[in-house]
């Protein structure tokens, strides 16, 4: 049986991924869909890169950009420093990176460089890192930025009146557009939960896998879900963004 897996926020967290494609038991019969932030946090992004270049290759997977990716990508191509990112989780990638060989950066590079900026699909399912602000749907965002950066999707689904519906005039228009809504970006574990959330037709599939909290894959079609360890406890000599 084929399903559809959507797989949150992983920061640099290379031995959390693994654990989690081993306990849902993904195979090549799964198509993965990966929401972003592949890096940033703990030390081993360069090696989350290089297993989703290596799935890519056996599985049907999509990959998306979240708000780090549009980070390293500048820094990989100007070697600007930005002291916010660097103080985000961007110095372990920095660190990462300084290591690599010219012909692995340009790899990553341009696997950084395809990522999608969001994905429908055919049951009108939406899937992007962070939200979007445009109430006539993402495909008219007013600046692409929004879909790595924007909280406003996620804080306005937590506070919708949970008896009404979407048909109801006062359910957000931006809502209406999709069956389903699948971000990353804010993590549920600020707001004291530790799996994936759903508020009106949205689910956050963040675990907070940069600070204390878990990488987090979620079956669409059943719910049901797997976690990694906490990943801070892989990686016990390091701060990540804590």
């Amino acid at each position: 049986m084929r399903r559809t897996i959507v797989i949150g926020d992983i920061h640099g967290g290379y031995f959390g991924l693994m654990q989690l494609l081993d306990r849902a038991k993904i195979t090549v019969n799964d198509q993965l869909i990966f929401l972003g932030d592949y890096v940033d946090g703990w030390s081993e992004s360069h090696k989350v890169v290089d297993r989703l270049l290596e799935l890519e290759k056996t599985h049907q997977c999509i990959f998306l950009r979240g708000n780090h990716e549009t980070l390293i990508t500048k820094w990989l191509k100007t070697k600007e420093v930005n002291e916010l990112w660097l103080n985000n989780g961007g110095d372990t990638s920095v660190e990462a990176y300084n290591t690599l060989s010219e012909e692995k950066i340009t790899a990553h590079l341009a696997f950084f460089e395809r990522l999608q900026p969001y994905y429908i699909d055919n049951q009108d399912r939406l899937f992007v890192h962070a939200g979007f602000t445009n109430p006539r749907g993402v495909k008219a965002e007013f600046f692409e930025e929004y879909l790595y950066w924007d909280r406003t999707l996620w804080e306005t689904a937590m506070a919708i009146d949970p008896s009404l519906t979407i048909t109801d005039n006062l359910y957000p228009r931006r809502f209406k557009h999709y069956k389903e809504i699948y971000i990353g970006h804010t993590p549920v574990t600020h707001f004291n939960f530790t799996t994936p959330v759903n508020f009106a037709n949205v689910w956050n599939i963040d675990t907070g896998a940069a600070f204390l909290g878990k990488i987090t894959a979620l079956d669409i079609d059943t719910k049901e879900f797997w976690q990694s360890d906490c990943v801070y406890e892989l990686y016990p000599n390091e701060k990540g963004r804590n």
